[in-house]
Parts: structure tokens; C-alpha cells; sequence
């Protein structure tokens, strides 16, 4: 695949009317458009989302007043009912891409009704692990925003914000708590940079640096484990702990220049060097056996309940880690051949390695 240039501005310390942060900017999806017409590859990938996305056009918006899934095992009503109230957030993500690819407004318009259905009822909690769920309502709406009503921008915007301010005065982020430094406070910290990056809302800035330098200090160790592996004993939450800081790092680079994947902590530590703790794992040359020696009761009541890949003893899958490796891509295309070594497939191509191609990061 032809790889692009986006024009970035780097060290930009104000948001730009028209940026696109936390997605992809003008050029970006121009550029998308054009790969769309010669690379069969990514033509097929985003394929996927045409599909949900024509069909998203005749269903109903299902929003829930309050998403309810951090601490419920699997089969709980309530879980299952705010997963599934939670595909929409799929469906949107589709709807936004389908749009500007297309340029057709019935999609922008069935895009919008999800939004504004999910901020009349939807509402905010300081729970991180349930609002990082929307990260795709928050990533379509990025890209669409410009594009849909004054009014219906106002609804969505205050939703949003809300969302933020809930999580900027979380309780999970204070004083001695285990989530104040875990993979809670790494999906804190993402969420409220991806919707102030969205909202283009400044008064985010230096508690988005603040909180996200705190807790690569706090959260990382020098031989490239992290806080939440030691404590579960599984590569399934060093993923689910670096995946939101990553996301965070490529949002904070569009937007000011600034890489914080490489940056490095106090004691030395870096995202680069817990990405590439895993490549070993990743490529079969060593194998982990997940939550051996977790210390958290929840992992048991989650291998009792029968949920997958929760029992002890169970051979981490290099898959699990793929996305992981994805989102580190974007810093780094050198993960490439690793994702395609752990797939078992030269040619593999998924959708965040498409959107990578068309960025290249700045020296």
C-alpha cells in the first residue's frame, strides 16, 4: 500500500477550528477516498463498515441512561443490556466513515440521530471503565462534527464535555485507590483527551499532560512490564493498559506534535519498551499462561463464571495482542511485521494498520 503524507502542524499549542484530533483530518480522508479506488486490500476492510453502516440506516438509535458493565460478570441483565445498547456506538463509528468517503447525507443524518438520541438520555458517570466504551461515538463524532447542525453539535458537545468534567473529578483517580493508577485511570486519561480533542476545548490541556505523565510514572516499569501485569499476572490487561495510553499518545500528537510514546519516565520507562516487552509473546518465542497469580478477586469470579480466557493457566493468544501492536504502529510501522508474524499472514492488513498509512509521524 502507497504510503501518505498527512500535513501535521507540529508544536501547535491551540486547536485549529477545522482539525480533526482524535480521527483523521481533511487531507486524511481525502487521501482515504483515493486509496479506496486502487487498494483492493483496504477497499475490502472498509467494506466491513459500508455493510453496518447501510444497515445502520434503518434501525433506531438505543441509548441507555447509565452504561453499567465494570464489575459484572458475564450474563448479568444489566451488562448485557448496556452491550447492547453499546452497538451503536459501532454503527455510528460506520455511519461517520461512510459519510465522508461517500459525501451522502442520509448517512450524516442517521449519524446525527444516534448522536442526539445518546445525549438526551445517556449519562455521565466518573466510572472509566463503563465511559470508555463510547470511544467510538467520541471518534465519529471528531470526524463529523463540523459537519452536522448547530444544534445538534450543542447538544452533543455538552454530552461530551459532561463526560469529561465527570472523569477529570472522578473519584477512581484520588488518593490511595489501586484505580488511580491501573488501567481505570489509562481509559480516565483517554477519554477525556480523545473528547477534548474533539470539542477542541482548551481548558483540558494541563490535565490531559498532568494526568497522562503522572500516570506513565506511576503505571510503567523500566523492564517493560506495567503496573497491571504484575497485579493480574496476564498480558490480556497489559493490553487493556497500554492500548488507552497509546490511543491517548497518537491524539496528543496530532494535536501539539508532542511523543509520548517514546517519552520517557523518571525511572526510564517508556510505552515503546512495554509494547516490546510483548513482541516475544507475540512471535511464539515464549508463551505466558494468563492470571496464574493475579491478586484480584474479580479474575476468579470471571474463570468461575465460565467467561473465556479468564481461567488460570490459559496460554495468552499473540491475536489478543494485535491491536495493541496496531495503535503502536502508528509510531512505529516496525510493528508491522510483527502483527503479520503473529497472524500468520504476510499480507494481513486490519483496519487501524490502514489508518496508519496514511500518517507518517514526525521526526
Amino acid at each position: 500500500m502507497k504510503k501518505f503524507v498527512c500535513f501535521l502542524a507540529l508544536a501547535v499549542t491551540t486547536f485549529c477550528a477545522d482539525a480533526q484530533f482524535a480521527s483523521l483530518d481533511k487531507n486524511e480522508v481525502k487521501l482515504m477516498r483515493e486509496s479506496l479506488k486502487k487498494d483492493r486490500k483496504f477497499s475490502k476492510i472498509f467494506r466491513n463498515f459500508q455493510v453496518i453502516a447501510d444497515q445502520s440506516l434503518s434501525e433506531t438509535p438505543n441509548p441507555i441512561a447509565v452504561i453499567l458493565s465494570q464489575g459484572l460478570l458475564a450474563g448479568d441483565p444489566r451488562k448485557t443490556a448496556s452491550l447492547k445498547a453499546l452497538e451503536d456506538a459501532n454503527k455510528v463509528y460506520a455511519l461517520a466513515f461512510a459519510y465522508k468517503i461517500s459525501g451522502k447525507t442520509a448517512y450524516l443524518n442517521k449519524a446525527t440521530d444516534f448522536f442526539t438520541a445518546w445525549a438526551k438520555i445517556n449519562k455521565a458517570t466518573d466510572d472509566p471503565i463503563n465511559q470508555t466504551k463510547l470511544e467510538d461515538m467520541v471518534t465519529a463524532y471528531d470526524l463529523v462534527r463540523e459537519d452536522v447542525t448547530a444544534q445538534s453539535r450543542t447538544l452533543t458537545d455538552d454530552w461530551l464535555r459532561g463526560i469529561a468534567d465527570a472523569l477529570v473529578d472522578s473519584k477512581y483517580a484520588k488518593g490511595s485507590r489501586g484505580t488511580a493508577i491501573n488501567n481505570w485511570n489509562s481509559h480516565r486519561i483517554k477519554m477525556i483527551a480523545l473528547i477534548a480533542y474533539t470539542l477542541h476545548d482548551n481548558k483540558y490541556d494541563s490535565v490531559i499532560s498532568t494526568e497522562l505523565e503522572k500516570q506513565l510514572n506511576v503505571n510503567l516499569n523500566p523492564d517493560g512490564t506495567t503496573h497491571d501485569l504484575m497485579e493480574r499476572d496476564a498480558f490480556h490487561y497489559q493490553t487493556y493498559d497500554i492500548e488507552p495510553l497509546i490511543s491517548t499518545c497518537i491524539a496528543i500528537y496530532r494535536a501539539t506534535g508532542k511523543n509520548y510514546f517514546d517519552w520517557k519516565t523518571a525511572n526510564g520507562s517508556t510505552i515503546k519498551n512495554c509494547v516490546d516487552y510483548m513482541t516475544p509473546y507475540m512471535t511464539g518465542e515464549k508463551i505466558h499462561p494468563e492470571f496464574v497469580k493475579s491478586t484480584v478477586a474479580f479474575d476468579k469470579k470471571r474463570a468461575e463464571n465460565g467467561e473465556k480466557g479468564y481461567a488460570p493457566g490459559t496460554l495468552f493468544e499473540p491475536v489478543n495482542g494485535v491491536h495493541t501492536f496496531s495503535l503502536a504502529a502508528y509510531f512505529d510501522k516496525g510493528y508491522n511485521t510483527i502483527i503479520r508474524r503473529a497472524m500468520h499472514d504476510d499480507n494481513y492488513l486490519n483496519w487501524r494498520m490502514a489508518l496508519n498509512a496514511f500518517t507518517v509521524v514526525k521526526p
